[in-house]
């Protein structure tokens, strides 16, 4: 079969969505099932195409929803694909080819005051009809799937859940060992909804109290209404124990997953939330907002905060940080949770997907 994909996320800096595909097609090359197909790998610019599969490179300049609309089902049609896989939400809307698309999670439906009246609109207008549209639609928790039948309307049947993967990166050999600095990671895109003011607020707390204590913080700024989080990092007494990237490379993330010695999540929404993960692979206690899908994916392998409040989130931190029972006891339960999330499962289960919605040969 020929699997066409969406994959302008790959280009540039991929975040969210494009380490989501990256990860799949990793474990599609594994995969000796997978090296019986074709894959046509579609985008406004060159994209790296995997190195062992039958893979080819479909590009067309373009942007945005145009590009998808209109210049995607011509790349997909002209490449005579049998399937699409759209992995970002949407995907066109035209053309005979049968499409899944991967549904992450409907925060723009569930809390439309996170987005702009027109991307808000958008974005409930596209994933909607796209996912009406689509042979079936994949996502990545239980949590996502009920949001989705909750809120755009689609019928149970029509949605398959296929959990994401834990990413491995490079763990400390003694992950309850003293390491140093009582460092503190976030790694996201810096959205409202993950209380990144309130998280500056709780940490200045535990600078306080701890002189060893700091704050790395990792992602774009996506808020809106816009948040300036460089100037509360300014005018924060612990400025300069707070430290800010909006990127960094996977060497460099996997350093900063060796040094930390707590990592920190406060999101109110998500699909899944993958980086925590990563932390619980890096042998990094987690603390994370008490919400269903935080339980759903983490169970008892995490320190949870009941509410984004500066004074609570302080408290969970200094028991991630240095309650050695606390430390021993999420760590305890992570190797249950992590083998949970495989990606090669992920990539083997969305491959079965394709290939059960494609038309045939």
């Amino acid at each position: 079969m020929r699997i066409a994909i969406d994959a302008r996320e790959l280009a540039g800096r991929p975040t969210g969505v494009g380490r989501y595909l990256m990860e799949i097609l990793n474990a599609w090359e594994a995969l000796a099932g997978a090296h019986t197909h074709e894959f046509v790998l579609c985008a406004p610019e060159p994209v790296p195409l995997p190195a062992t599969l039958r893979a080819s490179l479909a590009t067309k300049p373009g942007h945005g929803t145009l590009w998808e609309q209109f210049t995607l089902p011509r790349l997909v049609s002209s490449s005579q694909a049998d399937v699409l896989f759209a992995p970002g939400y949407t995907g066109p809307l035209g053309g005979s080819v049968p499409m899944v698309v991967a549904v992450h999670d409907v925060s723009f439906a569930a809390h439309p005051e996170w987005f702009s009246p027109r991307e808000g609109m958008r974005r409930r207008w596209l994933t909607t009809l796209s996912a009406r549209k689509a042979a079936r639609v994949v996502t990545i928790s239980q949590f996502s799937k009920q949001e989705i039948v909750r809120h755009l309307g689609i019928q149970e049947s029509h949605v398959e859940v296929i959990y994401c993967g834990a990413t491995p990166m490079r763990a400390s050999a003694d992950p309850l060992a003293d390491r140093g600095e009582a460092r503190i990671l976030f790694v996201g895109s810096l959205f409202n909804r993950r209380h990144i003011p309130e998280l500056i607020a709780g940490f200045e707390r535990v600078a306080s109290r701890h002189p060893s204590a700091h704050l790395d913080l990792v992602g774009d700024n996506r808020t809106r209404p816009y948040i300036d989080v460089e100037g509360l990092i300014a005018r924060s007494p612990a400025a300069d124990r707070i430290h800010a990237r909006s990127y960094v490379g996977e060497d460099d993330l996997a350093a900063l997953y060796q040094r930390a010695r707590a990592f920190v999540f406060l999101s109110s929404y998500e699909g899944f939330a993958m980086t925590p993960l990563e932390a619980l692979g890096a042998g990094v206690p987690i603390v994370l907002l008490a919400t269903d899908v935080a339980r759903e994916i983490y169970g008892p392998a995490a320190t949870y905060v009941d509410q984004a409040e500066p004074g609570l989130i302080a408290d969970a931190l200094e028991r991630a940080l240095f309650d050695g029972a606390e430390r021993a006891r999420t760590l305890a339960a992570a190797p249950a949770q992590l083998e949970r999330y495989s990606w090669r499962e992920c990539a083997q289960r969305t491959l079965q997907v394709l290939l059960a919605h494609g038309r045939s040969t």
